[in-house]
């Protein structure tokens, strides 16, 4: 129904489309006189949403990859698949210096798993290993449990953990529009639990999924051993049985698992990132840097996360490209491989393009699921640079209020852009709607039905639009950087983007 509504608007817009054609820049004045970017580029925004939303190739794109190649972890054949249709694609589309640039990555392969309480009564539970984890011997682990919220609870109990599984029921807070979806407060026993448990002498670590809502369906992703000598199998558990545990654990029941899990690492594996551009017409050495990551955990097809944020940028220069609209700087598109489980494609493409990263103005990453748009964050190293930018982005923001109201954030921008932040590089998040992301995230609800196509065009319209606009500015984002810094991006260890 909402295809068919997309489509329908977009046959009213054809007449208009007709009469408002505008050439290739943003207005008639020469670039010297522009001094107000949401009236400067007001024309020209305007036409590439109405063009968008009129039609474009976006869902096809989303299709196939979601449909055609599914889920897509590090190290699997189906990357690799999607690599290659996504080199295919961007050479389809026309655009500019396709390539595939190596990384090695992690190969970390699932098998088979499960999780059984055998006591006070036989019953699956429904889980999921966490990515990184180690396997159970072939015969499992059966074990006691032991139910905690957090840290201090893990303190208090002590030797009590000693011989158990310890499952950290810690409930992720509901989304607020204020401040949030509370993501950042609950992943870290996801990430760390492992290390806590084994700490405490316990035989394996279970998490309560990530997530605030639940239909009994568990949510994966990557957790850290970090340096410790003792590695624990590690696994997610679904709310519903998360609270039956801890249900069974106050009335004193003695209850006992036992966990399965054929989890293995096979080392690291040749994948690559992919990169295209639309080059820039006057200053084609300078860039902005527009993407998402390639690939996706093995449960679900990756829709949200991150498919529709690789297709967003694919389908933004491919617009730009239709409709002749040439920034004055090189607009590239960066599919990044090994987000979920290590980040290697990030950390590669900041090594591979250390020499020309004072030359990249910003960076738009689109990780936050396809619902409708609503802004972007922004974050550099340099406080007065940002506020500029800050400022400078709330005018390019005003262009897209005809998709909904919109507002430019401080504060985080994308794990795989944030290996280039230590050069300068303005970071920006590509903000949307968060109610519902975290119902589907890491999880085999993370399907194209969960997807609106409308909503997937309104993203394309809205990057398409930020991203000419840095692009093509007469003055740099935010100014140029006063130095640029030699220090490796160094990962923080908080699993945030993980």
């Amino acid at each position: 129904m909402t295809r068919l509504y997309v489509c329908l608007c977009g046959l009213l817009l054809l007449p208009a489309l007709a009469i408002t054609a505008l050439p290739v820049s943003a207005t008639d004045k020469k670039p010297a006189d522009r001094g107000n970017l949401s009236t400067d580029y007001a024309a020209t925004a305007r036409k590439i949403i109405d063009t968008t939303l009129a039609g474009n190739d976006a869902w096809n794109k989303l299709e196939e990859l979601c449909d055609d190649i599914g889920h897509r972890l590090s190290g699997s054949p189906q990357l690799e698949k999607a690599i290659e249709w996504a080199l295919h694609r961007l050479r389809e589309d026309g655009q500019e210096n396709v390539r595939a640039e190596p990384v090695k990555v992690p190969k970390w392969v699932r098998g088979r798993e499960s999780l059984v309480m055998v006591s006070p009564r036989e019953y699956e539970l429904t889980m999921i290993g966490l990515g990184m984890s180690v396997g159970t011997p072939p015969e499992g682990i059966t074990a006691g449990v032991i139910v905690v919220a957090d840290e201090n609870e893990l303190e208090k109990v002590g030797e009590k953990a000693r011989g158990r599984f310890v499952l950290f029921n810690n409930p992720m807070p509901t989304y607020d529009p204020e401040k949030g979806s509370g993501y950042g407060t609950a992943v870290r026993f996801r990430h760390r639990g492992a290390q806590l448990a084994a700490k405490h002498g316990a035989v394996g670590c279970l998490v309560r999924s990530v997530t605030a809502r639940s239909m009994r369906t568990p949510h994966t992703g990557a957790m850290s051993y970090g340096d410790a000598e003792v590695k624990v199998p590690a696994a997610a558990i679904s709310i519903e049985d998360a609270e039956l545990l801890s249900r069974l654990a106050r009335r004193e029941k003695e209850v006992r698992l036992t966990l399965k899990m054929q989890a293995r690492d096979e080392g690291m594996v040749d994948s690559a990132n992919v990169v295209a551009e639309l080059r820039g017409r006057e200053k084609p050495e300078e860039i902005v840097v527009i993407g998402g990551h390639l690939d996706a955990w093995d449960v679900g097809d990756g829709a949200h996360d991150d498919g529709a944020g690789c297709v967003m940028a694919m389908e933004a220069i491919n617009v730009l490209r239709k409709l002749k609209l040439i920034p004055r700087r090189t607009i590239r598109v960066v599919l990044w491989t090994n987000e979920e489980n290590g980040l290697e494609g990030a950390k590669e493409y900041a090594r591979r393009h250390a020499d020309d990263l004072h030359n990249h103005v910003a960076a738009i990453e689109a990780d936050s699921g396809c619902f409708a748009p609503r802004g972007l964050s922004i974050e550099c190293n340099d406080p007065e640079r940002t506020e500029k930018a800050a400022h400078q982005l709330d005018a390019i923001l005003r262009l897209l209020e005809p998709l909904g109201p919109m507002k430019t954030s401080r504060g985080w921008s994308g794990a795989d852009i944030g290996p280039m932040r230590p050069a300068g590089v303005m970071l920006m998040g590509f903000m949307v709607e968060g109610d519902k992301y975290f119902d589907y995230h890491h999880s085999p609800a993370d399907t194209l039905d969960k997807v609106d196509p409308e909503d997937l065009s309104k993203c394309v319209a809205a990057m398409a639009i930020a991203a000419y606009v840095i692009a093509d500015m007469p003055d740099r984002l935010g100014g140029l950087p006063a130095k640029i810094s030699a220090v490796p991006y160094v990962d923080d260890e908080t699993g945030h983007g993980h």
